[in-house]
């Protein structure tokens, strides 16, 4: 578990060669096991198998990836060097969309309404993890208009599209954090993200009381 958690990789680069269906299940599966607020099980996810949908949810993601670049100022253009996504390579492609009629569910809502989402993101982790482990890559997608992704993907309203997701083979994983790799930004040291009973006064106090190791 340590290591899948260690080697898990948001994946762009892949190969074309399919899942095996029993492989596809498990991970499936291990989604659908996972923890949600009140037990509502917010997440669904669509399998999308044809291919001129596939190309017209590239196209949406390509849309707001340059709208995205502009919005970035002077990163822009190392913005547009990333790549950002495999919609088009990847053997498997989902789309995760929250459930609709979720206001009902007040159990662990009623101050935090948000936690649909947060279970949600708890199913696609399941789902990255046990990919990890089968040997396959995963990637999550964001870019991209959840309006125009539920019109395109007949979803109903009060549902909302949250990822997409790239799943497949892959030639091998980065060795790092692809955005680590290429400067974009660095992990975090968890001196400055862990902290006991109390927010601390400053910046440097986050985890200075605490022996925050990796694990071996």
């Amino acid at each position: 578990m340590y290591r899948a958690i260690a080697e898990r990789r948001d994946m762009r680069h892949f190969l074309p060669d399919p899942v095996d269906p029993e492989i596809l299940y498990r991970l499936l599966w291990a989604a659908h096991q996972a923890p949600s607020v009140g037990y509502m099980q917010p997440w669904r996810f669509l399998r999308i198998t044809d291919r001129a949908l596939r190309q017209d949810i590239h196209r949406l993601v390509e849309e707001e990836r340059r709208a995205t670049a502009r919005a970035m100022g002077e990163r822009s253009e190392e913005f547009l060097r990333l790549k950002v996504e495999g919609i088009l390579e990847a053997a498997e492609l989902f789309v995760v969309a929250l459930a609709p009629g979720r206001e009902p569910h007040v159990f662990g809502r009623r101050t935090l309404p948000e936690m649909d989402v947060a279970s949600l993101a708890c199913a696609i982790q399941n789902l990255w993890l046990a990919a990890r482990a089968e040997g396959l890559g995963m990637g999550w997608v964001s870019l991209f208009d959840p309006q125009r992704l539920a019109a395109l993907l007949r979803i109903p309203e009060g549902a909302k599209p949250l990822a997409v997701l790239c799943l497949g083979h892959v030639e091998a994983f980065y060795p790092r954090p692809m955005l680590e790799a290429v400067h974009w930004a660095s992990r975090r040291p968890p001196a400055e993200v862990f902290a006991e009973n109390f927010w601390p006064s400053d910046a440097a106090g986050w985890g200075e009381d605490g022996d925050f190791t990796a694990p071996r």
